[in-house]
């Protein structure tokens, strides 16, 4: 298993500082999951999964033998979270194309309730205070409160996105501003390079499902297999 091993320990040069390879390959994946939810495809979901594995060994490095970064305790535990809503929004994505036939979209974006945005507002202030303290016990990396943060938007999004809400890519501008300077701070810098990219994609992927939206809600938008297909 060396060559396991060496893959796996694999990293190159930015300045001074020693990047991994499956940290930017984790990140590449999620991109790609971020994309394919622009296009409502259900492959988002596994592709997203296979991301979320890898940045969960980046960022708990001290469980795989790495003690030159602080683990970050926010990031590591959104991955799980993210399989566990990914599952559930792979599921839901899937369903919606069965009951619309061959070549219908996995997802119609809809604007949420105004409790259900009182519920994402609430969730992201509340989850915050929380898990702060939790996170501080367990030695996460300072500001904490900013991991935390990062988690509870993390899984806000996400769960959004499952559902269809338009909504879904403003959390993620949340999460955006602050994890980049965390990530920065933190010595993690690939990850912190496609926040940046993920912030840019979010503000295009918030209007591009809002103006999908307005053209179903107007009965304007009903594509056949070819177009679904694009």
């Amino acid at each position: 298993m060396d060559w396991f091993r060496a893959a796996y320990d694999a990293t190159f040069l930015v300045g001074d500082q020693q990047i991994y390879w499956r940290e930017v390959i984790g990140n590449l994946f999620g991109l790609a999951s971020a994309l394919g939810g622009l296009r409502r495809k259900v492959w988002a979901w596994p592709v997203g999964i296979v991301g979320n594995i890898l940045l969960f060994t980046v960022f708990m490095g001290s469980w795989f033998g790495e003690t030159s970064r602080a683990d970050m305790l926010g990031q590591a535990g959104r991955q799980i979270m993210f399989i566990a809503v990914s599952i559930y929004g792979w599921y839901r994505w899937r369903q919606t194309q069965r009951l619309g036939g061959v070549g219908t979209v996995a997802v119609h974006p809809r604007w949420a309730s105004w409790r259900a945005r009182v519920g994402i507002v609430t969730g992201m202030l509340a989850g915050t205070l929380l898990l702060t303290p939790l996170f501080r016990t367990l030695g996460s990396y300072e500001p904490v409160w900013a991991d935390a943060w990062i988690f509870m938007g993390s899984v806000l999004a996400t769960y959004g996105m499952a559902k269809g809400w338009v909504e879904f890519w403003l959390v993620w501008v949340a999460v955006d501003l602050v994890g980049v300077p965390l990530l920065f701070s933190a010595g993690y810098w690939a990850t912190a390079m496609m926040y940046l990219v993920y912030g840019l994609f979010t503000l295009f992927g918030f209007f591009a499902w809002w103006r999908i939206s307005r053209r179903e809600s107007a009965g304007h938008d009903q594509p056949g297999p070819v177009a679904a297909a694009a």
